[in-house]
């Protein structure tokens, strides 16, 4: 098959992360693969692009930023090149201007988001318009799902895929017996974009009290900075508690296996999620796990070494993480979110949809690359 997947902007973030980590599994499965987006590449976006000209996928990104009629602009010239037999959309905004096109190839609308997109009327009105331009409406999360049938109104073909680890790059090269606390230096490290939800400000609050009993312990925070009032909201408490010694906030990492082991602790105070990459990664990874007790981590309640706590309550939350310092790592069965598993589901909507509704003749990659100037 011709797979074409559509996000907003190439960044590392969960909807692209997941985007590349299919295009990768697809392409690998002998299906011809393109990456587009409407806006332009993110610096911290990189080492996946590297990642994907190794797998043989194709990136389509605009060299600059669109305004609507570009973005559009820019989506027919990709769709009109590639010649998909699916296109698989991430993401509300990218799924509802990928469907305002001539219709070309079948639509899997992709839903990612911890909150309810259509509380905003106006995605709400413009979902109920396209809605019938989607073959399949996937949600990485049952609430998506339910979201949607409550917003939008009944689809033929609502579904929910959980997201998947990409479980080699992840596990542990040791037997579990050889992974204890002696293989890190007390390291508790977060990762996610600085925003409110994400809630760093309530992990440094907990690391103010985790130091008195701990005082060598460290804490280190990787992310994006998509709010940049947040994160000088976090760069100030850090300064006021008098923590820049043991305290480090950061941009965004490529390397998440490697901070992963050589971390003690992953923390996850989020407010909300819908189905966190992140969250898996840790799993995979052994670290002890402490987040918050939301839906989209009850899954992993029962795992060794996970903690799901009340992290806005910054003894409950210390107390959890300097417990999570003194526990070994863990092997954590993980059938069924691993991405294998995850692209496996995807295809299989992709082949049904497509049987179902067939499109598009066959193109080489070379028709795509000869015709790449023309266009």
């Amino acid at each position: 098959m011709r797979i074409l997947q559509v996000v907003y902007a190439p960044r590392l973030s969960g909807a692209e992360i997941l985007a590349k980590g299919l295009a990768i599994q697809h392409r690998e499965g002998g299906h011809e693969v393109c990456i587009t987006s409407m806006q332009p590449q993110l610096a911290d976006f990189d080492h996946s692009r590297g990642e994907l000209a190794a797998a043989g996928v194709l990136c389509d990104f605009p060299d600059s930023p669109l305004g609507r009629v570009g973005r559009l602009r820019h989506l027919w010239r990709c769709v009109r090149r590639f010649r998909p037999d699916i296109i698989i959309a991430h993401a509300t905004l990218a799924a509802l201007y990928i469907r305002l096109l001539p219709s070309v190839a079948p639509v899997v609308y992709v839903m990612h988001s911890g909150s309810n997109d259509f509380a905003n009327p106006k995605l709400k009105w413009a979902e109920r318009m396209l809605s019938h331009r989607a073959k399949a409406v996937v949600g990485v999360s049952p609430q998506n799902t339910r979201d949607y049938l409550r917003e939008v109104g009944p689809h033929p073909y609502v579904t929910v895929i959980p997201n998947g680890v990409d479980l080699p790059r992840f596990e542990p090269a040791v037997p579990a017996p050889e992974l204890d606390t002696s293989i890190a230096a007390p390291q508790i490290v977060q990762l996610g974009r600085y925003v409110v939800d994400k809630g760093q400000l309530e992990t440094i609050q907990a690391f103010e009290i985790v130091l008195q009993h701990e005082p060598d312990a460290r804490l280190v925070v990787y992310g994006v900075i998509e709010d940049r009032a947040y994160h000088d909201m976090a760069m100030n408490l850090v300064h006021r508690l008098n923590l820049a010694e043991r305290v480090t906030l950061c941009g965004p990492s490529s390397n998440v296996a490697a901070i992963l082991q050589t971390s003690r602790v992953f923390a996850m105070p989020s407010h909300m999620e819908a189905h966190s990459i992140g969250f898996l990664e840790a799993l995979a990874s052994g670290i002890p796990v402490v987040a918050s007790r939301i839906a989209a981590f009850e899954f992993a309640r029962d795992f060794p070494g996970v903690s799901l706590v009340d992290t806005k309550n910054p003894a409950m939350y210390a107390r959890a993480l300097l417990d999570a310092l003194n526990a070994p790592r863990a092997r954590r069965v993980l059938d069924g979110y691993t991405l294998r598993d995850t692209a496996e589901r995807y295809l299989k909507i992709a082949q049904t949809v497509f049987h179902g509704d067939g499109i598009a003749e066959n193109a080489s990659l070379h028709d795509w690359k000869s015709n790449e100037s023309s266009m």
